[in-house]
Formats: C-alpha cells, structure tokens, sequence
C-alpha cells in the first residue's frame, strides 16, 4: 500500500544533525514521569531508599493494577517528587555500578492474555497509545488493528530506522506477539526507499508528505480510521523493536538514541543513553552555543515537545531534544508585524514565506491571543478527513454529540502541533484536544 499527502508542513529550522555518529552518555540520575503517560493513574509501588533493577515495577495504574511503570536502571530511588494534593509528579533512579535486570516470565505467552499481560508488566503497553482518547491501552479490550510508525516527521527529528538497524529478528517477533492480541492487521508505515524489510504477518505501508505525515494518527486515518465502539493501538518502530526484544530474551531494553539538535546546540548530534535521562547529561555531549540571550530547551520538537531545563529529565515518548532561543529578551522594530527575512512564515505577505534557507526561530508567540478565525487555514496543514476548526469549537463547547460527529475519536494533540504553529488566533489547540479528549473519557467511561 502506498500513500501520498500533500497537506502537511515541514518547518525550514538550522541545527539538525548531519553526522550519525552516535555518542555516549551516561546520566547519574533517571526518572520516570506519570504525567507523559495519559490516562495512568499512579499508584506508588516504592520508597525513598529502596534499591531497584532496571525493569522493577516504580508504580502501578490504580484502575488496572497489572499495568505499571518500570525503572529504566538499576540503582536507588532517589526520590519520589510530589505536587500539589501528592500527586506524583516523578520518581528519580540514582544509577549505580552495579547492573541488574529483571527477568521477565517467556516460557509461556501463548494466547492474547498472556501477551497482554507482558506487556503490561513490564511496562511496554504504557509505551503504546490507544484510540479514541490517545492514552495508554485498556489490557483487556483487544485492538481492531495496530498501527506502527517507522517514520519521524517532526522538525530536527532523526529517522527511528537508525535506532533499529540490525534488529530485524526482534522487529519479527514483536509483530508475532501483537500478532496475538490484535483482532485484526498491523500496520508498519515507512518512508520510500526504506531499509526496513516486510515482516511475516504485517502489512507494508509507504507514506510519503511533509509533516504530520509520520504521526501514526495521520496513517491510521488514512488506511483505516477508527470509528465510535472501536479500539486501535499504535505505537513506533522502536516500541515494536522493544517488544520483541522482550519476547526473545525476557529482559527489558532501555537503550535510547536521543537526537540533541536546535540552532542553539553547538554540535547537533545523536546520543545513546536510557529511558527518562536528565537533560544536563545529554546537553553536555553537544554542548550549547555561547550566548548572552535566554534560550528554551524543549524535550521533543518545537511543535509538540514539553519545555524542560537542564535539571529534569527528558519526556516519554520524545527522543529528541531541541534548544531554541527564548526571544523575550529581544527587542525588534515593528514586533510582530516586522517584515524581516529571517523570520519564517507561512503567510506569503512575509519574504521568508520565500526564501528556501534554514531559519533559527525563537519562542516568542508573534501576535496575541484571539477569537478562531474561520480560514480552513488547520486544514491546509491537516491530512486528515475532519473538519479541524468546527472540532475544535464543539470540544470548546463540550457538544459531545458534534465532537463525535465530527471525529474526536481520530485524533491526538500532536495532529494539531502543525495546526497550532499555522494559527493566526495563537490558541492552544493541542491543549485544547488533550481537555476535551479528557472530558470525553470522563463523561462516557
């Protein structure tokens, strides 16, 4: 199967990684947060104090108890971080030379219950997303399909294929053990041209357009989209790559290649570390530039990533991280409305619309906040067959009845990441979705 969009927009930015050479990091201390997993309601499984393997259970869903989160290494927990009302907020790993795994049970996976159940364990089907609601799978209702994507379309993003070169038996077997709770077929998305070969019992999808092409949200509305009272997983190349892992030798892998990139790192480049590492350790490797203005480091991409600093730690499911200038400390003639050329746009009344260089933006929001302008202007950079602006209004009303009509059940926040960018209104669209997806879960479950 072969697909081509043409709406869609890939974002011209400088500091993307040219040399594949992957570096070494090794962070001393590595967390896992709740919050990058929707839909999980944590319940603390550990202390301050205790020594863990990598692959021990850190916490547990409170609404489906076999479902948990694992230490990404062995060590001690340092801490357990809460908020406001105790909410979890992370749990920090203090790693230490001595190395242990845990052993995940393999002799016997035969029916989807099993499967299931390892996954759930040892904390692979955290890492997977259902839809409707784009949150972490229920163990017990089977997907009608699933839906890979070996494809990273976002801005500065370094392909996964890199992080699965020589992996093809474990590729294999990850599709033979979700071959086993999946009703229906798997689906692996790729570039043209991939080195990444057809497995026995999934089917073979090259997907070529800008970004949002490689959201796996996007594919899936384009071979087979969900409807009302059906459940889809999909998940990354690397997660498959993982699952497979698992199945053959018991034992998690939490190996990461993180790609450090941005106008403002040094040297953009590609780091090999573990789940949850802090950002401080990765930074160290590119190093950043020297400069006098404030900067913003993000874990993820521009577009959807979640705004960290050099004392936390990198977010689940990113393996990206970009640094950006922060631009509240500069002044410009004109502000917003300034038509110079090194500011990028994708309006045609600005020269950089023009121009085919790099550019190096900054976090500045360029306009203030207004009511929705309705220009179909969302769907020009939307390849998905809803109507994104009348969506948006019905998940601001909350008309559940139009948010279903209108395709609430296909979509995530990071489908609007490109939407967000194009919006003249300046709203925070894939806020906006992530509530009303929330509401939606709460009003009908």
């Amino acid at each position: 199967m072969e697909i081509k969009l043409k709406k869609g927009l890939d974002l011209k930015i400088a500091g993307a990684v040219t040399d594949m050479t992957v570096h070494e990091a090794d962070a001393k201390v590595y967390a896992i947060t709740p919050d990058d997993f929707p839909g999980f309601k944590p319940k603390v499984d550990i202390k301050e104090g205790d020594t863990v393997m990598a692959g021990a259970p850190l916490m547990h869903d409170k609404n489906h108890e076999d479902v948990k989160l694992v230490s990404p290494v062995s060590g001690i927990v340092k801490a357990v971080v809460r908020g406001e009302r105790r909410k979890v907020i992370r749990i920090e790993i203090e790693k230490t030379d001595t190395v242990s795994t845990r052993q995940f049970d393999i002799s016997s996976h035969p029916g989807a219950d099993d499967a299931s159940r390892l996954l759930a364990e040892s904390g692979l089907l955290a890492e997977i997303r259902q839809r409707p609601y784009d949150i972490v799978p229920d163990p017990a209702v089977a997907p009608r399909d699933i839906f890979v994507t070996a494809i990273d379309s976002a801005p500065l993003a370094v392909s996964p294929e890199l992080s699965v070169e020589g992996k093809a038996d474990a590729l294999a077997a990850g599709v033979k053990l979700l071959g086993k709770i999946c009703k229906g077929k798997i689906y692996i998305s790729v570039r043209p041209g991939s080195a990444i070969a057809a497995i026995a019992g999934a089917e073979t999808v090259t997907v070529s357009g800008p970004h949002p092409a490689g959201n796996t949200g996007v594919q899936a509305a384009n071979i087979a989209p969900v409807n009302k009272g059906e459940v889809i997983w999909t998940l990354d190349i690397v997660t498959l790559m993982r699952i497979g892992s698992l199945a053959l030798t018991g034992k998690r892998d939490f190996t990461t290649l993180v790609a450090v990139t941005g106008p403002e790192v040094e040297k953009p480049c590609v780091v090999r570390t573990c789940e949850g590492a802090g950002v401080s350790a990765l930074l160290s490797v590119a190093s950043l530039r020297k400069t006098d203005h404030h900067i913003r480091i993000i874990s993820g991409n521009v577009l959807t990533g979640v705004v960290t600093t050099k004392d936390t730690f990198i977010h689940y499911p990113y393996r990206q991280i970009t640094v950006i200038a922060e631009g509240d400390d500069r002044a410009e003639f004109m502000g917003w409305a300034s038509l110079s050329p090194a500011k990028a746009s994708m309006s045609p009344t600005f020269p950089g619309h023009f121009l085919k260089r790099e550019f190096t933006p900054d976090a500045r929001l360029n306009g203030g906040r207004r009511a929705m302008i309705m220009s179909g202007e969302y769907d020009r950079v939307m390849p998905m067959d809803i109507l994104p602006e009348y969506l948006l209004k019905a998940i601001i009303g909350r008309n559940i009845d139009s948010m279903e009509k209108l395709g609430i059940y296909e979509v995530a926040p990071e489908d609007f990441g490109a939407a967000e960018y194009a919006d003249t209104s300046k709203l925070p669209l894939q806020q906006i979705v992530r509530e009303g997806l929330d509401y939606m879960r709460e009003a009908l479950e």
